[in-house]
């Protein structure tokens, strides 16, 4: 089962990456977001089945007060903390590791900003379409238990929050990876689903592909993921309808 590679440098640091899967259509698809318009740059596609838009930058100081609806919204923390105030009544602060998921749904306003003047905030953000439109708002976290911090993999979005992961309402589940020098991960993809892993630290292969930091590779071929990797990884591996 092969896996298609998108390098970190295709992107620049307004750079998104939206993720199709779609039956026998073996590649991934790549869009820039571009500040100046707000428009997409396109190179090649998929038909559309789950959406995921993956943004790895954090402009300025943060973003003040504006609207969303019927998006699931995950950020993941790598560098900093970003602190967030919704419209739903939640205000929290989120240090690296940690993991705040908004389902805007009928519609809610929020800020996100970054708190510190002494410290960058680095973080992944990542919009998902859900299963339905028009669900009631919602806020959800995960944060990493004391057997989750170390865990080389960790269910952290499911639609059913298990193991005390973060709800999302589509059928998707995200899991961070930390793996060790020559650690491995076997990950099957079913019939009709695709995968893609997200590499944010370290040096890895995906059925064979090397990977960067920032780099991103997917398949949607049923069989077996096999990530295996070469310096100590951390990384996000998505598993989409």
């Amino acid at each position: 089962m092969p896996a298609s590679c998108l390098p970190h440098d295709t992107r620049d640091s307004w750079s998104s990456v939206d993720l199709f899967f779609s039956q026998g259509l073996p590649k991934c698809r790549n869009s820039t977001l571009r500040p100046a318009d707000g428009g997409l740059s396109e190179k090649p596609t998929l038909a559309r089945k789950t959406l995921a838009r993956m943004s790895d930058s954090f402009a300025g100081r943060g973003f003040p007060t504006h609207p969303h609806r019927d998006m699931e919204i995950f950020s993941y923390i790598l560098e900093g903390a970003i602190a967030h105030r919704d419209s739903m009544g939640n205000g929290r602060e989120l240090l690296p590791g940690e993991i705040q998921l908004m389902s805007a749904g009928t519609g809610v306003t929020h800020s996100e900003f970054n708190p510190r003047d002494d410290a960058p905030l680095h973080l992944l953000q990542i919009w998902i379409e859900p299963a339905q439109q028009g669900l009631a708002p919602s806020y959800t976290e995960w944060r990493p238990s004391d057997a989750d911090r170390g865990g080389e993999d960790v269910v952290v979005i499911s639609p059913d929050g298990r193991d005390g992961s973060a709800v999302i309402h589509q059928d998707a589940v995200v899991r961070r990876l930390l793996l060790a020098p020559g650690g491995q991960v076997q990950h099957e993809v079913h019939d009709g689903r695709g995968a893609w892993v997200q590499l944010i630290r370290g040096a890895m292969t995906a059925n064979g592909e090397r990977l960067a930091p920032g780099d991103g590779a997917c398949t949607e071929g049923a069989g077996t993921l096999a990530l295996r990797a070469d310096e100590r990884v951390e990384a996000l591996l998505f598993d989409l309808a």
